[in-house]
């Protein structure tokens, strides 16, 4: 199956719902290849990148499943190649 590298920017304002973004961030690792996240403490706010090689229905997926949980907004960034 082709896959997609895709970056997916999250961030987070509500902490009580950290628990499960890491639940569903596990649950795809096989696909992550990295992950960075900055607490922006003059915001009161978390900001996480996430690297993803996977097929695109995975990505939306996820996406889409982060998109879903209270407080936290997902986007992806696809690469064209």
């Amino acid at each position: 199956m082709e896959t997609r590298v895709a970056v997916i920017s999250i961030i987070v304002e509500k902490p009580d719902c950290i628990g499960r973004l890491n639940e569903l961030l596990h649950d795809y690792g096989a696909y992550i290849i990295g992950r960075m996240g900055i607490p922006y403490q003059a915001k009161g706010i978390n900001i996480i990148s996430v690297a993803i090689d996977a097929p695109q229905d995975v990505i939306n997926a996820l996406t889409g499943n982060l998109g879903k949980l209270d407080g936290i907004t997902a986007k992806a960034a696809y690469s064209k190649v």
